[in-house]
Formats: structure tokens, sequence, C-alpha cells
């Protein structure tokens, strides 16, 4: 069974994505490390287009069944902290929207995900990368209250992480391949003010309903 976690920066996805593997036992799966995975070769490596270090990096998610995520392994590097820096994530949403990239990507994402109990999260799992998903999930939250969550995590001011995230949600939702929405039949689901528990009591209960 797969459920797909979709939704802007800051909605809480990978909390939850984390937190819900580990309450039904199933694989966690990062997209977004996949393309901050690219994001940081490109930055490393300016003069080659993104697309073809899409297509050839090795990059190993080694989640477990428990949805403890493990390292973030890049060409056989353990890449787990450098994807997470601030440069990285707005490099991540630049190369997101080219249409090699995600092709690429996507590509990976599925081979990962054909066999076993996965909880997917990124931006367009339940839309393109698997839309006969058994349940999609589309989490959204204030943006003011996405920024505080985003800040309170980078130690930054939430002003300006509210700044950067406009532009990255107008970015995702306006880029022709592979554009930030819902799926037509993916529950949305308002995390403002909620806390991660009841967040995946809620989506479990759905699972368990599906």
């Amino acid at each position: 069974m797969l459920v797909a976690i979709d939704g802007p920066a800051g909605a809480g996805k990978s909390t939850v994505a984390r937190a819900l593997a580990r309450e039904l036992g199933f694989t966690y799966l990062d997209s977004g490390a996949m393309y901050r995975c690219v994001a940081l070769r490109s930055l490393r490596e300016p003069e080659r287009e993104p697309a073809e270090l899409a297509r050839e990096a090795r990059i190993e998610l080694s989640g477990t069944p428990s949805g403890e995520p493990g390292p973030v392994l890049l060409d056989a590097r353990d890449v787990s902290e450098e994807i997470r820096a601030p440069e990285v994530s707005e490099a991540a949403s630049r190369v997101a929207s080219d249409p090699g990239v995600r092709k690429a990507l996507v590509a990976k994402q599925r081979e990962l995900i054909a066999h076993g109990d996965w909880v997917a999260e990124g931006r367009d799992i339940g839309t393109v990368v698997a839309p006969d998903a058994a349940l999609k999930i589309f989490l959204t939250a204030d943006p003011r209250e996405r920024a505080r969550r985003r800040a309170a995590e980078l130690g930054t001011n939430v002003e300006t992480v509210l700044a950067e995230q406009t532009l990255r949600d107008e970015r995702d939702t306006s880029r022709a391949h592979s554009p930030l929405q819902a799926a037509a039949d993916a529950v949305t689901l308002d995390t403002s003010g909620l806390g991660v528990a009841e967040v995946v009591h809620r989506i479990a209960e759905l699972v368990a309903d599906t």
C-alpha cells in the first residue's frame, strides 16, 4: 500500500510522513531529499545541465520499515546534513522546475515504491509519481504558520522565511511541468494549530478505512 502525502514547504509533510510510517510500520520515502541531492550537485557543477546530473546521480535513501530515515547517500557519500543548507533548499526549488530533472527522479521514485508498503511525501507524489496511490493526502497550513515552523527549524527570521516561501510557492504552483497541486481525489488537511500526533491519527484513520 502507498500513502502519498503532498503539500507546500512548512505544511508538515516530512514530520507527519515519518511519524505516520512509524505508526503503520511502513517505509518512509522523502522525495524532496532526491531533489536536494541534484541541487547539491548542480551547485558544485554549475556548468552542467541539472537533468544530466539527475540521470547519473546515485541516490540512496535508506529508510527503514520502522519509519526512521537513514542517511541520504549521494554517489556513495553521506550528504544528509549538506542537503538541508538554505542555499541547497533554494537551488532544489529551481532544479525541480526542470522537466528533465523531474522525469529522471520520478523514474527513480517509482522504482523505489514499486514493492512494499510506503509513506511517500513530496510535491507531486499523488498527481505524477503515483496517481494510483491507495490514499492521497494534501497537507496545507496558514502561510505565516508554515514560515514560523521553518524559521524555528532553521533558527532564522520569520519574515525572511516568509518572503522566500512566497517566491517558492509561486514557482512551485506555476511551473509548467508537475505543478504543486492537490490531486482531484486527495484529502486536504489544514495542519494550522494541529499537533503532529493529531494529524497522524487522522490520516491513520483514513488508512484504516481505505
